[in-house]
């Protein structure tokens, strides 16, 4: 990709997270939105003093947009365990981490929970000496991470999740409309069984999908949302107790 191109699609993913549409753009630069699709697309030729504009319309130098664009190269696909260990060391920087992953603003933050901005931006700071953001001017937030950035699967998140998340979360009736619980017990075939756990990263790749597009939409608009995905050999311990002991030999 070159690098026009890559500005481009950087400028398209940013006016998308911001929730700006060419309506808006072509408001603010004074053109028709035919004009900004034609300028937004990857072979657009662009001149310097409208890269500016549009960089600053989503509140960024064209210096940092230029960075932000290149940084989509580098961006983490997860933490080291000693990194993660921190997060889960300070339920307060846990809060502010996973407030910034899901595209909060310091604003957003200070609203909604009982931080003050003090305590607030120290842990962006720490969040931003971890490399899972970049702290900019105005306190602004960038994300460092990858479209598939995940925990490590033994890792101190998912220990806590397991040891205190996970009872809370199933804590519900699962009643309504907008809430869900399934469980299905067959027997399948290795094959059947690699088809399945297909099937389930593409339903997580959708969620990831589905949250950004929701990006678009106002906080407000907005509601946390969890999706517990899982699938494993398994019987219940009672009925395991009643199994026969396999003949010697056979494992």
């Amino acid at each position: 990709m070159s690098e026009v191109s890559q500005l481009m699609a950087t400028l398209k993913q940013q006016l998308k997270q911001q929730g700006k549409t060419y309506r808006d753009v072509a408001a603010s630069l004074e053109v028709s939105e035919a004009s900004v699709k034609r300028m937004l697309r990857p072979d657009s030729t662009v001149s310097l003093d409208r890269l500016v504009q549009l960089s600053n319309l989503l509140g960024y130098t064209l210096a940092e947009l230029a960075q932000e664009s290149l940084a989509t190269e580098s961006r983490l696909r997860t933490l080291s365990h000693a990194q993660e260990k921190e997060l889960v060391s300070d339920a307060r920087l846990l809060l502010v981490a996973v407030c910034a992953l899901n595209h909060w603003s310091l604003a957003d933050m200070l609203a909604a929970y009982t931080l003050s901005e003090a305590e607030c931006v120290a842990r962006l700071l720490r969040l931003d000496h971890l490399r899972l953001i970049s702290l900019l001017p105005g306190n602004r937030i960038r994300l460092n991470i990858a479209r598939d950035f995940d925990w490590l699967p033994n890792g101190p998140i998912r220990q806590v999740f397991r040891g205190d998340g996970l009872h809370d979360f199933l804590d519900s009736q699962f009643e309504t409309s907008d809430e869900s619980l399934s469980f299905v017990n067959g027997m399948l075939t290795e094959a059947a069984i690699s088809k399945m756990h297909a099937e389930l990263r593409l339903l997580r790749q959708k969620f990831a999908d589905l949250h950004e597009e929701s990006l678009a939409a106002p906080l407000a608009k907005r509601r946390g949302t969890g999706l517990l995905l899982a699938m494993r050999e398994w019987e219940p311990a009672a009925f395991s107790a009643l199994r026969r002991p396999a003949p010697r030999g056979v494992k």
